[in-house]
């Protein structure tokens, strides 16, 4: 903890990579663990039910499990979410690059939250783009409709789907600036996403998760522990003004 705070304290442009393991401890479940929710049975695999192919083939079937599984819209901020705000306001974090869709980051207060794959707070509609709640997708019965007869879709980034060039981007270019990247709860396996560390060029790489990653002997500091806990023991001191 000592080397990660010394190392937090000698930074100006940290950039935090985030995964499911950040949300663990807000009651969201992840997906590759041995609990996930890959691991869960269902007449179709996860990765078949969230893909493109599904959504337009079978839309009711996919919205079934897309209530059931994915709409966690009570779940709070845990305490690496309120740290990352925190650092933001002190001027140490330039943003946050997150694989997450549940909108935990923006809800404790980070302002600058690259959403690779998008947000479950946003649903539109294909035919004339009105926006919807989530909680209008939630309460809908069957396949959720636009007043104009047209299905709603989640602004979510499924499975045979590309991500958003402006989001990528401007990740990228964060990331490329950075002086320091802390990635976390994250098994780095799912692409395009974990390939975005490659753009890194600063001297300081911390990785934080319960389990082994590929990248873990290219790091500064390794730590297997409880992302929550470990930010949450942080100190945050102001950037000094020059």
């Amino acid at each position: 903890m000592k080397e990660l705070q010394d190392m937090i304290n000698a930074s100006r442009r940290i950039v935090f990579f985030g995964g499911a393991g950040v949300s663990t401890e807000s009651g969201i479940p992840d997906f590759r663990s041995v609990d996930g929710l890959y691991n869960q049975k269902y007449a179709w695999p996860p990765e078949e039910i969230l893909s493109r192919t599904f959504f337009f083939g079978q839309t009711e079937e996919f919205y079934r499990f897309y209530r059931d599984k994915m709409l966690a819209l009570e779940a709070q901020p845990n305490a690496a979410h309120l740290k990352l705000a925190e650092m933001e306001r002190a001027g140490r974090l330039t943003s946050v690059v997150t694989q997450n869709i549940d909108g935990l980051h923006t809800k404790a207060g980070s302002r600058r939250v690259w959403e690779l794959h998008g947000s479950v707070w946003r649903n539109h509609c294909l035919r004339c783009g009105k926006s919807y709640t989530p909680q209008f997708i939630r309460e809908s019965r069957g396949v959720p409709h636009c007043d104009c007869g047209g299905v709603i879709k989640p602004d979510v980034v499924l499975y045979e789907e590309g991500l958003d060039e402006d989001v990528l981007s401007g990740a990228v270019r964060d990331i490329r600036a950075a002086d320091m990247m802390i990635v976390a709860g994250t098994s780095l396996t799912v692409y395009p996403a974990a390939g975005l560390l490659r753009y890194f060029r600063g001297e300081r790489l911390v990785l934080i998760n319960r389990d082994a990653t590929p990248m873990d002997s290219m790091a500064t500091l390794v730590l297997h522990e409880k992302v929550g806990e470990v930010l949450g023991a942080v100190k945050v001191e102001p950037v000094p003004r020059d």
